[in-house]
């Protein structure tokens, strides 16, 4: 599916790598010379969404002192990936729907027609069909953006990734931080091993990281390993200032 213009929706708990997917399918298609844009659709307000999307033209409202260019015209010949979906309005849903179907957008403040050509694919953590049942998402636009579906199961559920995936980041760590760390130890990979990652592939990334920046010998320890997991542990327990 990765060399097609197929829309494609990436589904996964949080932190499972849902965007490095999505970029993985982006460079092996016919548009990875062109631009790969994300947005995410949770981390913005509804009221600014249409405007990152779409764009607007000066004076369209209050603050828009010039032009503004949307993601669906930056990305225009490449792909735009939609992280979590699940969080884009109703009224949005319904914009992005015609959007698909024509190919043309408009930007805010302005009646022309801008035609673009843009892969999407899309992400999400939620659960979509029952979120249709709820009449929470559009299932007429759950189909156009699900053409093929990949889900990408937690890192709980296939262990087997954990390995190799550690010693990837390990070695981008230790470049990263001019340490001549080499490899894990057997017992600490069995501590990796053994922990359940409920931040996924991201908490595994930052606990390796941690390690890096912790250790001091060319063998990462088990100790070094207990301690990177309890220091981000404790990070994500942490209240917000």
């Amino acid at each position: 599916m990765g060399p097609s213009d197929a829309k494609v929706l990436v589904t996964g708990e949080t932190g499972t790598g849902k965007e490095l997917v999505a970029r993985a399918l982006h460079h092996n298609s016919k548009r990875s010379g062109r631009r790969f844009e994300t947005l995410n659709c949770a981390s913005i307000p509804s009221e600014l969404m249409e405007s990152e999307l779409f764009g607007h033209v000066r004076g369209s409202f209050s603050g828009a002192i010039r032009d503004h260019t949307g993601k669906f015209e930056i990305a225009n010949g490449g792909t735009l990936f939609l992280d979590e979906i699940g969080d884009m309005d109703s009224r949005l849903q319904a914009k992005m729907l015609r959007v698909l179907q024509e190919g043309v957008i408009e930007k805010i403040g302005s009646h022309d027609a801008i035609q673009t050509d843009v892969r999407i694919i899309s992400a999400t953590n939620k659960d979509l069909q029952r979120m249709i049942a709820d009449g929470q998402f559009r299932e007429d636009l759950y189909h156009r953006i699900k053409v093929f579906e990949i889900h990408i199961p937690p890192l709980r559920d296939r262990k087997e990734d954990i390995k190799p995936l550690a010693e990837y980041f390990l070695s981008e760590w230790a470049q990263h931080y001019n340490k001549k760390l080499i490899r894990i130890s057997p017992q600490a990979l069995n501590v990796l091993l053994s922990y359940d990652w409920p931040g996924n592939v991201r908490e595994l990334k930052n606990v390796i990281q941690k390690t890096a920046i912790f250790s001091d010998e060319a063998t990462v320890s088990t100790q070094t390993v207990l301690n990177a997991i309890e220091n981000e542990f404790l990070s994500n327990s942490l209240p917000p200032p």
